[in-house]
């Protein structure tokens, strides 16, 4: 009976575990969440920085259609995710947190479009569909890859 007992027990101990959910704090006015607390045991999806596709294929080089603006490039790339997500049984809601490098835009009086970014930003997080912020860094640098894309993002995701 004693083990009975004792494995049943464990056994709810352990399903507790796995019923656990990540925990964002932070102020409730603010569009990011300040940090997040990861249960144990969970399995966590990385990606690598993603510079958006080509908007306009019939646009030339060097054109600001081409790859478009800030936010265009930052919806390219979150539907990018979106897709990345879906294959793997995720959501945004499962978004744990993002880096974001975003560059002048030299279309744009030679700039970063920090708002463009925030508008993209506020389609997929914050939501009535969506309420989770995940935590965030965005940083503005020189430059990436190609003179015409304007911002990377990396996310981490985590498994329910």
């Amino acid at each position: 009976m004693k083990h009975i007992i004792l494995n049943l027990l464990l056994l709810a101990a352990g399903s507790c575990a796995f019923g656990q959910t990540v925990e964002f704090y932070g102020s409730p006015t603010s569009s990011i969440s300040s940090g997040a607390i990861v249960p144990a045991n969970k399995k966590l999806l990385w990606t690598s920085g993603v510079t958006a596709g080509i908007a306009d294929s019939t646009a030339k080089e060097g054109t600001p259609a081409r790859y478009g603006d800030t936010k265009t490039q930052a919806l390219d790339i979150l539907k990018s995710f979106e897709k990345v997500l879906k294959a793997r049984g995720l959501g945004f809601k499962d978004v744990l947190m993002l880096r974001i490098y975003i560059t002048p835009d030299h279309f744009k009086d030679n700039k970063p479009d920090y708002q463009g970014w925030f508008d993209a930003y506020a389609k997929y997080f914050g939501t009535k569909e969506n309420p989770v912020k995940p935590t965030r860094s965005t940083l503005g640098i020189a430059s990436l890859v190609h003179p015409d894309k304007f911002i990377e993002i990396e996310m981490v995701a985590v498994f329910p």
